[in-house]
């Protein structure tokens, strides 16, 4: 009778955790499915369009890509938006987070590899509102009076420093807020893949005469790259997809500028800062339809990320820092 009742107590907790796992399946359908048909107006309106069109205001013969008065929605400056400003990020959070990676996993002293990590690691931990206003009050002012006009003086002739905008807010502000932000994520993952390579790797190079950057070079970063893309990729995810702080520094205005001290804005800037005051049933549609885009984008991005990290680690649980 007890091996009765444990059989179906068994089956029973089975069943419930196939039920937890398909229920991630089921969430992600749900949203999919939401944003699809609250979408449609937008569809039918513009098709693919969407995502590359822009409009000639006939009075001032200027582009408009964003006009909810008069109807007319582009993707166009959003994507722009995230695309640079993500890249950006990644210029200058990828070798920062390597070096910090190499740093902790090879060289540094024992008993400083544990307060280094967590602290590394707290970053992540930080809301984004908080980074927010640290930009606005602390990084914004320092770009405005110092580094912008520097680049606009020295760089300004490449047409990408052009400093158009006296403010400090734009695209290297929501860069360099953004890298911050990913830093932890990419270099807590870069950790664990060079911490899969087997020690054999390094006592091999060692052996044959290697330097020590020379045994880090060859015997762990290249046994480690793919896994390390994966976290740059994972990273990349994340920056795509950050609201709050990008949407305090980067200006908001739709339109696409060459100048990355220009002021621009981001798919998910615009979803927090006109959803609430669409003036129109197609105006929230554009709007649900750049967050479709968004949340595709995100899902390729993070899963191929995993899937390069799978790669390198293949399952094996990370080595703990002592």
């Amino acid at each position: 009778m007890g091996r009765g009742n444990s059989a179906v107590a068994d089956r029973g907790f089975q069943w419930l955790m196939v039920l937890c796992a398909l229920s991630i399946f089921g969430i992600v359908v749900l949203i999919v499915t939401e944003l699809i048909l609250r979408s449609q107006l937008s569809w039918h309106a513009f098709g693919f369009k969407f995502f590359f069109s822009s409009f000639v205001d006939p009075d001032t013969k200027q582009t408009v890509y964003w006009d909810p008065v008069n109807g007319h929605f582009s993707a166009l400056p959003f994507i722009y938006g995230t695309l640079v400003s993500s890249f950006l990020a990644l210029l200058l959070a990828v070798p920062l987070a390597v070096g910090v990676a190499v740093f902790l996993t090879e060289m540094c002293p024992r008993g400083l590899r544990g307060p280094l990590a967590f602290l590394s690691e707290l970053l992540a931990a930080i809301p984004s509102v908080i980074y927010g206003l640290w930009a606005m009050y602390v990084l914004v002012p320092i770009l405005r009076e110092h580094i912008n006009p520097l680049l606009s003086q020295f760089l300004g002739w490449t047409g990408l420093f052009a400093n158009e905008n006296p403010t400090g807010l734009g695209f290297v502000a929501a860069g360099i807020i953004l890298a911050v932000m990913i830093l932890p994520i990419i270099s807590s993952l870069t950790r664990e893949v060079m911490s899969a390579v087997p020690n054999s790797q390094r006592e091999a190079a060692l052996a044959l005469g290697a330097t020590r950057w020379e045994m880090i070079r060859m015997g762990v970063l290249r046994n480690a790259r793919i896994g390390i893309v994966g976290a740059i990729i994972l990273g990349l995810g994340r920056a795509l997809g950050e609201t709050m702080a990008v949407t305090m520094v980067i200006g908001n205005s739709p339109e696409i500028h060459r100048s990355l001290l220009s002021n621009g804005t981001s798919m998910s800037a615009v979803i927090a800062n006109e959803y609430a005051e669409a003036v129109s049933d197609l105006h929230l549609s554009a709007l649900t339809e750049i967050g479709l885009a968004l949340f595709i984008l995100t899902i390729i991005v993070n899963a191929l990320a995993r899937l390069l990290v799978w790669v390198v680690t293949r399952g094996a649980p990370a080595q703990v820092l002592h």
